[in-house]
C-alpha cells in the first residue's frame, strides 16, 4: 500500500515543537550551571553556563529561520524560502567558531596563570551532571526528529547541543582531576574540546554551504532511471540535474520518446513521468521534464 506523503507543514510544524522544548531545557541548565558555578568559584563551569546559553541563543535562531523558511513561494521567491533555514545553519556554524574561539582562550589563559582550585561540592557535581543528562537526551532528540523530517537545521543544532556535552565532560573531568592534584588539568581539557567545537563548525558551514551552492546533495539517479524506464512511451532520458535541500529538491531532466507522436500525445508521457518521480521520490518536489524526440538524442549521443 502506498504510504500517504507527509505535508512539509506538519514537518515544520514538529521541528518548531522540538526546538522550543531545546530552548525550555538548554536554559533550564544554563541557569542552573551559572549560578552554582559562581557560588562554587568554578570559571570553568560558568563557561560552561555560558555555552550552554549560546545553545539557546542557537535554538532562537532556529525558530526565527523556520517561522521565515514556512512561507509559501512569493514573486520575488519563485521557489519558496527553503534555503533560509540552510543561511540559519551558517549563523549556527558561525556560533560554534566563536564558541572555540572563546573556550580555548579562556582555557589557554588559565593553563599560563595561577589557578584557584574551585571549592567543589556534591550539589555542584549533581547539577553537572544533570545538566550532562539532559543535554545528551536534547542531542539523540534532536538528531532523531532531524533525521525523520530531514531538516539540516535541526541537525546542526544537535551538533551545537553535542558540543555542550563534550564541554561539560571536560568540566566533570576537570573537577576530578584537580581534586586529585592536577590544578591545570580543565585548562588542557578545555583546550582540547574547542578543537573539537571548531570542527563541529566548520563541518556545519561546509553542508549548509552546499546547500547554498545548488550542490546535489540526493543521489538517485539509478531510481529516476527506473522511473522513467517504468513509463510507456519513454524511450530513455538524458541530462537529470537536481539542487536545492535534502527534503526539498528541484530538478529538470530530458525524455526522449517517439518522434512521430503528437505534442498532446508527448506532453501527456511528460507529465506521467513527472507524476511518477514525485511519488516515488518524495524528496523532489518539482521537477521539470524536457520533452525530446528519440532519434535526436541518438544523434546527438553519436556526434559525442
Amino acid at each position: 500500500m502506498q504510504q500517504k506523503k507527509r505535508e512539509p507543514q506538519h514537518g515544520i510544524k514538529r521541528v518548531r515543537r522540538v526546538l522550543l522544548i531545546t530552548l525550555f531545557l538548554n536554559l533550564l541548565v544554563s541557569i542552573l550551571k551559572g549560578i552554582f558555578g559562581m557560588l562554587a568559584g568554578s570559571v570553568s563551569m560558568v563557561a560552561d553556563a555560558l555555552h550552554s546559553f549560546f545553545d539557546s541563543v542557537s535554538n532562537i535562531v532556529c525558530l526565527i529561520t523556520t517561522w521565515f523558511a514556512e512561507k509559501p513561494p512569493d514573486v520575488g521567491h519563485q521557489y519558496g524560502h527553503g534555503k533560509i533555514e540552510s543561511f540559519g545553519t551558517l549563523i549556527i556554524g558561525a556560533m560554534l567558531l566563536l564558541t572555540a574561539y572563546w573556550v580555548f582562550n579562556e582555557g589557554l589563559g588559565r593553563l599560563f596563570s595561577d589557578v584557584v582550585s574551585p571549592a567543589i561540592a556534591p550539589i555542584t557535581v549533581c547539577v553537572m551532571l544533570f545538566s550532562l543528562l539532559v543535554n545528551i537526551g536534547v542531542t539523540l532528540y534532536e538528531r532523531k526528529v532531524g533525521a525523520e523530517e530531514k531538516s539540516d537545521l535541526l541537525l546542526a543544532d544537535a551538533k551545537h547541543t553535542l558540543s555542550d556535552v563534550a564541554v561539560t565532560i571536560s568540566v566533570l573531568t576537570g573537577f576530578v582531576l584537580v581534586q586529585a592534584g592536577f590544578a591545570h588539568a580543565d585548562a588542557v581539557i578545555a583546550c582540547g574540546i574547542a578543537f573539537l567545537i571548531a570542527k563541529m563548525g566548520f563541518d556545519i558551514i561546509r553542508e549548509s554551504g552546499a546547500v547554498l551552492t545548488d550542490a546535489a546533495l540526493v543521489d538517485c539517479t539509478e531510481d529516476i532511471a527506473s522511473i522513467v524506464a517504468s513509463i510507456d512511451g519513454a524511450e530513455g532520458h538524458h541530462d537529470f540535474r537536481c539542487r536545492g535541500r535534502k527534503n526539498e529538491i528541484f530538478g529538470d531532466i530530458h525524455i526522449s520518446v517517439d518522434p512521430t507522436i503528437t505534442v498532446a500525445e508527448g506532453h501527456a508521457i511528460g507529465e506521467a513521468v513527472r507524476q511518477a518521480i514525485l511519488v516515488g521520490i518524495p524528496e523532489i518536489k518539482d521537477i521539470v521534464i524536457h520533452v525530446d524526440p528519440a532519434h535526436e538524442h541518438h544523434h546527438k549521443s553519436e556526434e559525442e
